[in-house]
């Protein structure tokens, strides 16, 4: 993409300093996307998942990729999640253009940076260990140690680290997979549809878990057609058809 291309591409939110501790690359914004294209070779002939999308993803807030069934979504939050790359342009993660790293470079990013939150909660856990349990596990992947207790007292699972997954609540076992981002120390949160398998106040759960992890500094970004986590977001891409649609829309969140 020329210098005249790159300025037009829309910038969802402002950038600031990234948090103590952090490699990240101060100021910014965390992901730069410019004309990324993604296709799928099918027997039927090639399929389009992306279409020349540029966008910068702000380090702050709550970033909704929003959008109906085949709109692109979870393609693009699956190569901000570095577990695809694109067909076309670049994708670049703190400056860095990831679509060329080499496989290996590209899970460590990965394993220290990132942290992808799936739909259905016990996708993100391990029933057969208990809540304190899958906490341990989940810092230890990134070679870090954690006080159970405390992640989830400032989740509001306060006295549950005895117990078993299967013993939560759909909320408050897909709280309990944002508690685990926190215990990996990741400083960005990727998270496909989190509210789409939870009823009204299990989702009510998780929207409040969301909040407190952008107030805690980290870069969430989540996909969705909910038109209350939509309402959430301090910045709102729509897509459509691969394409982002008519440019950045301001979420309804505290930060808009």
């Amino acid at each position: 993409m020329s210098e005249a291309n790159a300025s037009e591409a829309p910038v969802f939110g402002t950038t600031v300093s990234a948090s103590a501790g952090s490699d990240s690359t101060v100021g910014g914004p965390v992901f730069r996307l410019r004309s990324v294209g993604v296709e799928y070779v099918t027997p039927a002939g090639p399929v389009s998942g992306l279409r020349d999308v540029a966008l910068d993803v702000a380090r702050t807030g709550v970033t909704v990729l929003a959008g109906p069934s085949g709109s692109g979504k979870s393609t693009l939050l699956r190569l901000l999640g570095l577990v695809e790359r694109p067909t076309t342009g670049t994708v670049a993660f703190d400056g860095t253009d990831v679509a060329s790293l080499s496989h290996q470079r590209r899970r460590e990013l990965r394993r220290r940076r990132l942290s992808l939150v799936f739909q259905n909660p016990l996708d993100n856990l391990l029933p057969a260990l208990s809540v304190g349990e899958n906490l341990h596990a989940a810092a230890e992947s990134s070679d870090r140690d954690c006080v159970p207790e405390e992640i989830l007292a400032d989740l509001g699972l306060d006295g549950t680290a005895a117990w078993r997954i299967g013993a939560l609540s759909g909320g408050q076992q897909q709280r309990l997979a944002f508690g685990c981002v926190l215990a990996r120390g990741t400083d960005v949160v990727l998270s496909d549809e989190p509210t789409s398998q939870l009823d009204s106040a299990s989702a009510d759960l998780v929207l409040d878990t969301l909040r407190r992890l952008a107030g805690r500094g980290l870069t969430v970004v989540v996909t969705s057609h909910d038109p209350e986590l939509i309402a959430l977001g301090t910045h709102v891409v729509r897509l459509r058809d691969g394409a982002v649609d008519d440019g950045p829309v301001d979420g309804g969140g505290p930060d808009a």
